[in-house]
């Protein structure tokens, strides 16, 4: 326990709280719920019951740090609710670094793998790349790129892997093969099979699964070779034709018929201390984990940033080595999971923008992609980086579970062994069967879930609709998410996608527990491509008077216009009733909204200038697609202050944040009145929201993560990209940061804490602890 000497704050806050801390019966603090109820989530209570129980520590922080005028409490410039500000401006901001002993595991596997994988040195468990098992990977795997052959389907019905060439049976992907003059070119899904022509103009060409298109791909005839026989000093002839369906779909290949190596897209790109082979980190010798970050004895002054500063004590009659780290809790042990959750699904996908958030060009500079679920992958590579990391799991305050379910859900049906056809094509089947399967596997493997039943244990579901999907067992743990359906108003499945329905779920397997818990679950910003030009442009600070649309939306607004969604339930109904009142954009009936009105933008058409026109808009609306959409993350990072409109259904942080500060709530049934509601506010209202805005719009930000790819591309090349310039000059708490202080609260406010709580160092004053 720290000593008041080491305390940073003031005298007289110290000397109030010695007074009261012999009064306070410390096992008050584990009475009551964290959160409010999520059953009035239009009008939540301020106060938490948990800090009520203990009233005279509450009283001196409230006395210490006062509500602000819109009931919030400010830490690092955010409006938090009053108790969690309070008792992170008072506590958390204290905190001083504990020693953590530290244990780097030195067991060897197996014949070293068979060069076929990477040791896990704390088990002594081999993890085997894409296609390789056994104990010691020496197991070569046969995964068919094509299902069973039949008459009517000569390469088996429809899957992504489909092959009329050469399977690499490691990774079921498609390539020439033997007989062509480039035969490690890939020939991935379309480009192999005789496309059909439109049936008439405007139509799409479709695609002959069942004939090969000898003409375009495998043709050797030297005025117009086919796609695996092209010279690559031709291709970019204008006397060749190449086949539009063939290009380089895979990772790691960049160029008019992939003839340039690049980078591959790996976690955290291997730390530099290994080989990315399309999603799977070989590390180099004296490293090992998931991103190549964990070191051993042999590599001592090459130690990464999150084991420094430390004192190593080295190995006498063990292979392990001990050091002694001096770390700020809270403390995140991260569970290296067998690779079929996360680096085989990295290795094995078919289209290289799925399941990353950056690719690489051909001279290995970074794109940035537009995959919406790219959070998953930026998170993980913060929390491995991160000093708040630890291995030492008896340390440890919390513990992340890496299974990759965007990944899972958008490689259903990839390939047969990925097959999806016993469940129905239902791909939430698919990823809950992956969590159960982690959760098994750490349940059998550690001795870390039974402490605490899993409640400090962190899992991840970025998907349409978050943890609606969740196996019962792992229901106790917190749930990282983009979609807060407390389920008290929409209690079923809200996509209109039906293979996302997780309705037919049967309650022995997921049980009937809501898709989130405000309890104990938080809602992270979703994935936004990183925009220099937005943050150089400053959108999110235009000022008031450069706000001259009063309210904007633009999206898919559904059946009655061109190219919208065919269903009538997408986003459950509510971009079509926001449409129908006041749509600025003619519907296929050439009709605008009933009440459409010159300063009030609802379209479907998509703009070239979208983040411009949200930053000229003083409310911008959020509302939902096949469950969250990404709309409060443009509005903040535009300045534009969200006008919320979705029932019962969390957003980020809004279970910590106070959102009267900075959005407006409507509810569905109010959508007729949304203009007159939003007109009712007055200028010293507007601004104070857009004051905060401003403050705390970088929170939506994965910046983290991003400046780590930074760094690691300024190691490559001596001058930096425009993301990086621009990036790099931002210095507000980002999502990370945010992530890291509401396990901070957690951790010493989770009332079933307890004991196990004070079995550990806390790094805090006394009276906080």
């Amino acid at each position: 326990m720290q000593s008041w000497r080491s305390c940073v704050c003031s005298w007289p806050f110290r000397a109030a709280v010695i007074s009261l801390a012999v009064s306070i019966a410390l096992i008050h603090l584990f009475l009551t719920p964290l959160f409010p109820s999520p059953l009035d989530f239009f009008q939540q209570s301020n106060s938490n019951p948990l800090l009520d129980a203990n009233s005279s520590v509450v009283s001196t922080l409230k006395a210490q740090f006062q509500s602000n005028i819109d009931g919030s409490v400010t830490y690092r410039g955010a409006p938090w609710k009053p108790d969690i500000g309070r008792w992170l401006a008072g506590c958390s901001s204290n905190s001083t670094p504990v020693d953590i002993v530290e244990v780097l595991g030195g067991k060897k596997c197996k014949n070293n793998c068979s060069g076929q994988g990477i040791c896990n040195q704390d088990l002594g468990v081999c993890r085997c790349f894409h296609g390789y098992a056994g104990k010691s990977c020496e197991v070569v795997l046969q995964l068919e790129c094509n299902q069973p052959a039949s008459k009517d389907h000569p390469f088996g019905e429809w899957l992504v892997s489909i092959c009329p060439a050469h399977c690499d049976k490691t990774r079921a992907m498609c390539f020439c093969g033997n007989g062509t003059k480039y035969p490690n070119r890939p020939v991935a899904e379309y480009c192999g099979f005789q496309t059909i022509p439109p049936a008439k103009p405007g139509d799409p060409e479709l695609t002959d699964w069942t004939k090969v298109d000898f003409e375009n791909v495998f043709s050797s005839n030297a005025s117009n070779p086919g796609w695996c026989n092209i010279d690559p000093r031709d291709a970019y002839s204008s006397k060749l034709k190449i086949k539009e369906n063939c290009h380089c779909k895979y990772d790691c290949t960049w160029g008019r018929v992939c003839e340039i190596p690049t980078i591959c897209s790996c976690l955290n790109q291997c730390s530099g201390h290994g080989h990315c082979r399309g999603g799977f980190c070989q590390c180099d010798s004296g490293y090992y984990g998931i991103d190549c970050s964990i070191p051993t004895a042999s590599v001592l002054q090459k130690w990464p940033a999150w084991l420094r500063p430390s004192i190593v004590e080295l190995p006498h009659n063990s292979p392990n080595v001990k050091t002694a780290v001096r770390k700020k809790r809270p403390l995140i042990y991260v569970y290296d999971l067998p690779p079929e959750f996360n680096s085989h699904l990295l290795e094995g996908r078919h289209y290289r923008m799925e399941c990353v958030n950056r690719i690489y060009s051909g001279d290995n500079k970074t794109i940035w992609t537009e995959h919406l679920y790219g959070a998953q992958m930026a998170l993980f590579e913060s929390i491995l980086a991160s000093p708040h990391r630890t291995l030492n799991g008896e340390e440890a305050d919390f513990f992340y579970v890496p299974v990759f379910d965007q990944c899972i859900i958008t490689r259903a049906d990839d390939a047969p062994h990925l097959s999806n056809q016993e469940r129905g094509f239902r791909r939430t089947f698919m990823a809950l069967d992956y969590y159960k399967k982690a959760y098994d596997h750490i349940v059998e493997e550690y001795p870390y879930w039974n402490r605490s039943s899993g409640k400090d244990h962190i899992w991840f579901f970025s998907w349409d609709e978050g943890a609606c999907f969740a196996p019962k067992e792992i229901w106790n743990s917190m749930m990282l998410v983009h979609w807060g359906n407390t389920n008290t108003k929409h209690k079923h499945s809200t996509t209109a996608y039906i293979p996302d329905n997780w309705d037919p779920i049967p309650s022995e397997r997921r049980g009937d527990h809501p898709c989130f818990d405000p309890q104990k679950d938080l809602v992270l910003p979703a994935w936004k491509v990183p925009n220099p030009g937005a943050v150089w442009l400053k959108l999110w600070s235009r000022p008031r008077k450069e706000r001259m649309t009063l309210f904007y939306f633009n999206g898919n607004l559904g059946p009655a216009y061109e190219n919208g969604r065919p269903e009538d339930t997408y986003s459950m109904g509510l971009r079509q009733k926001l449409a129908d009142e006041f749509g600025s954009s003619p519907n296929k009936e050439g009709k605008l909204g009933k009440q459409h009105t010159p300063n009030v933008i609802v379209t479907p058409l998509k703009s070239p200038k979208y983040y411009e026109e949200m930053a000229s808009s003083l409310f911008c609306g959020v509302l939902p697609g096949d469950g969250w959409s990404g709309r409060m993350e443009d509005s903040m990072l535009s300045g534009c202050i969200p006008v919320i409109i979705q029932d019962g259904i969390f957003l980020p942080y809004e279970n910590v944040l106070n959102y009267e500060s900075f959005a407006v709530k409507i509810l569905e049934d109010d959508i007729p009145n949304l203009v007159s509601i939003l007109q009712r506010y007055n200028e010293t209202e507007v601004e104070h929201m857009l004051s905060n805005v401003r403050s705390i719009w970088q929170r939506f930000l994965y910046r983290d993560s991003i400046l780590l790819e930074a760094t690691r591309q300024r190691e490559l090349f001596s001058k930096d990209e425009a993301w990086a310039v621009e990036f790099s000059k931002l210095s507000e708490d980002d999502v990370f940061a945010t992530f890291i202080q509401v396990l901070h609260y957690k951790l010493h406010n989770d009332p079933w804490r307890g004991t196990l709580l004070r079995q550990h160092k806390a790094g805090l004053p006394k009276a906080c602890t």
